[in-house]
């Protein structure tokens, strides 16, 4: 009897030392709820749109009319005693026109006031105003947790305000996990497994002592916002601002200042995020790095000190910075290290527009220079005296407020830095060319002021050839910025039996594909002419809603002869939904189309969204989305519906709109023009007369396969 009590004993302990555990660890969760709860507002507001962001069906994210704005409550965090509180972006992005808020203990819901805006850590400060004849109650303001202290696998509480009345005695809503990453989202986040949805964005996630860990916010890497992020609701990942960082930039805001994200204004030569050097390919005119005399070429070693070994580690580096922070450089420049100290970051330069000399190069040229395949009518070029078949050979520009000697002269090594330097000179902007004459060979220097890239006008045909067929060719004389060539993994050497098959080159025509890892379809249309030493652009079609794969045959008929004798690959990327295109699929399309660069020869300034109908909706998105990637969005049924991002001298980016004038959305189609006219994007328009939501047909087709021939244009 002895024995067996003491076996039961044994086989009852772990089960009795797990429980103990279990009560414990609700107990702490409870203590550390409690502890916060006084500090956690309810907000409420009235007014405003129904829906923000983007531009499709409801409910389908940015892609769509937008994210449909909730009429539940959200939450904030008490910062100062006097009345600030911190909350999420995302709970006014529909522009409310009434605040309410109710604090703990109180029993009457209190006007508030928007104050400012973090725009890079999507967040707002507002303040509650003084009731007429009362006193505001007394507000308390948590403990933070410090941001040097947190460590991933530490438990981590996402609170939030319900739509329980009695915010005094009811406790917020809770959702336990753990701290699964920090530094996330450009260095700027907290990541957490507990469950983050609207009710509890602008709450506080607590630690099991009850200090708050950070502020809970929708968060994305492609974008900062307001609803930027929103994809990843219910998804089991969720992000907090660091609340060290936050209660950092209170005082700032509190003056009413809105915080924007500092920018060194760079692009890096390569495209790869984790295995190359950041080596500038491109500087921003009046960015901090052309005001710190920086120059393509050179290579970004540090950054206050912390090494920089690739592109993510800058974006890291940056990321949690603002613009007016200064910060200390080293680079490599011609085998030497430099110290660049005191570099004061700025913001985007809004509404910039790049600058136009009015030709269209010959493509796939490694010869020294740029030979010009088309003069633009009434251009700068063509005022100049630059003709077809010229070749310009070296520029001469000066950087205005340099505080480092950059060179008078620089051989054009391609056309692709060539249009770097172009598109980064504003109009009116000066530039020196040598130019070498087709006939006779001459060379002349003619200075040439830039103009400003044309809209409506589109030459009515452009002269074949367009490529010199050498894309694989070795680059002679200057070095050229990162050259579209073919990307191919390094293979093994083929066993005889395969041999003959890779001798066979790439596979033509219209190719059915699946995403091996994330389980997409798509289909790939390669020319039957395809050639390596051509390098093609890519036309990536995004279908209407209901027609994913269905309409496959009907646009590859259609494009066909434009893809063949233009040299474009056109790829079809299937939505994961019948109703259309959500924001979380941009990842998807982007690595769609990469695996399809990487087998092909495939000229990076030439990728071109298009798009109908939610589509074409997407087409904008991913446009703004994929800055990277994308250089051209062509549309047709289609709205804008959300204001777009600055355009950016160092990412190409122009637009071509189609709307038919009894589709019963042309208003808002023909209101994208002058919303993308004021962030000096190029936009053609054209409205077809009878015509509803059909898809485009000749001339307009016509039109805009000279669009597309031509998007490399400078």
């Amino acid at each position: 009897m002895r024995f067996l009590t003491t076996l039961c004993v044994l086989a009852v302990a772990p089960f009795a030392s797990a429980q103990d555990l279990n009560e414990k660890n609700e107990q702490a969760m409870k203590q550390a709820t409690a502890q916060v709860a006084a500090s956690i507002v309810k907000i409420e507001t009235s007014g405003g749109t129904e829906t923000v962001g983007g531009g499709g069906p409801p409910g389908r994210g940015p892609a769509g009319p937008g994210v449909r704005k909730g009429s539940g409550p959200t939450t904030g965090v008490v910062v100062a005693a006097d009345g600030y509180i911190i909350t999420s972006s995302f709970n006014f992005a529909n522009k409310p026109t009434t605040i309410f808020v109710t604090v703990p203990n109180h029993p009457e819901r209190l006007l508030a006031e928007t104050v400012a805006n973090d725009t890079t850590r999507m967040l707002t400060l507002i303040k509650l105003k003084k009731p007429e004849g009362k006193e505001l109650p007394k507000l308390v303001v948590p403990p933070a947790y410090p941001k040097s202290e947190i460590a991933i696998g530490q438990w981590s509480l996402a609170l939030g305000r319900t739509l329980m009345p009695d915010v005094g005695t009811a406790p917020p809503s809770v959702s336990a996990g753990i701290i699964s990453a920090v530094g996330r989202i450009n260095g700027k986040c907290l990541q957490t497994d507990a469950k983050v949805s609207p009710v509890n964005y602008g709450g506080p996630l607590v630690a099991i002592d009850g200090r708050v860990l950070g502020i809970l916010v929708p968060a994305s890497t492609r974008g900062e916002g307001d609803v930027a992020g929103v994809e990843w609701y219910d998804s089991g990942i969720g992000f907090a601002i660091p609340f060290d960082d936050v209660m950092a930039a209170v005082p700032k805001l509190r003056a009413g200042k809105d915080l924007r994200r500092g920018l060194l204004g760079i692009t890096p030569q390569s495209t790869e995020a984790y295995h190359s050097a950041v080596v500038i390919g491109t500087i921003s005119p009046d960015s901090a790095a052309a005001k710190a005399g920086l120059k393509v070429g050179d290579k970004i070693v540090s950054i206050d000190k912390q090494p920089v070994p690739h592109m993510t580690e800058l974006q890291k580096l940056l990321g949690p910075k603002y613009e007016g922070d200064v910060v200390d450089l080293k680079i490599l420049r011609d085998g030497n290290e430099m110290d660049v100290p005191g570099v004061r970051l700025t913001g985007v330069v809004a509404g910039f527009a790049s600058g136009f000399l009015g030709i269209l190069p010959l493509r796939d040229d490694p010869d020294p220079g740029v030979q010009v395949r088309f003069v633009y009518p009434k251009s700068p070029a063509e005022t100049a005296g630059i003709k077809a078949g010229d070749r310009i050979m070296k520029v001469s520009r000066q950087q205005p407020g340099a505080r480092m000697p950059t060179p008078a002269v620089e051989l054009v090594g391609g056309r692709v830095q060539l249009a770097q330097l172009v598109a980064a000179t504003p109009p009116d902007g000066e530039i020196e060319f040598e130019v070498k004459r087709k006939d006779g060979g001459k060379s002349d220097k003619v200075k040439i002021k830039m103009g400003v890239v044309p809209d409506e006008d589109l030459p009515e045909a452009l002269p074949l050839p367009s490529s010199a067929e050498r894309a694989l060719d070795k680059p002679k004389g200057a070095k050229d910025a990162p050259k579209a060539k073919k990307e191919e993994p390094k293979k093994e050497e083929p066993k005889k039996d395969e041999e003959k098959k890779d001798e066979k080159g790439p596979e033509l025509g219209l190719l059915k594909r699946k995403n091996a890892v994330l389980g997409r379809e798509y289909w790939v249309y390669v020319p039957e002419n395809y050639k390596p030493g051509i390098s093609h652009g890519v036309i990536v079609w995004l279908h209407p809603a209901g027609q994913g794969g269905k309409d496959t045959d009907e646009m590859v008929k259609i494009w066909k002869p434009f893809l063949e004798d233009y040299h474009y690959i056109m790829v079809g990327p299937k939505s994961q939904g019948n109703d259309g295109w959500v924001a979380s699929e941009t990842e998807g399309i982007v690595q769609d189309v990469k695996e399809v660069i990487g087998q092909h020869t495939v000229d990076r300034s030439r990728v071109i969204a298009h798009g109908m109908g939610v589509g074409g909706q997407m087409a904008f998105y991913l446009g703004f989305n994929a800055r990277d990637l994308i250089r051209g969005v062509a549309t047709t049924g289609a709205s804008l519906g959300t204001q777009p991002k600055d355009n950016l001298p160092n990412q190409p980016l122009a637009f071509f709109i189609v709307g038919g004038e009894k589709d019963p959305a042309i208003k808002a189609i023909a209101e994208s023009r002058p919303a993308l006219k004021d962030k000096k994007f190029p936009v053609i328009f054209r409205q077809l007369k009878d015509f509803g939501k059909e898809y485009m047909l000749q001339p307009t087709l016509i039109e805009l396969c000279v669009w597309i021939d031509s998007i490399d244009k400078i």
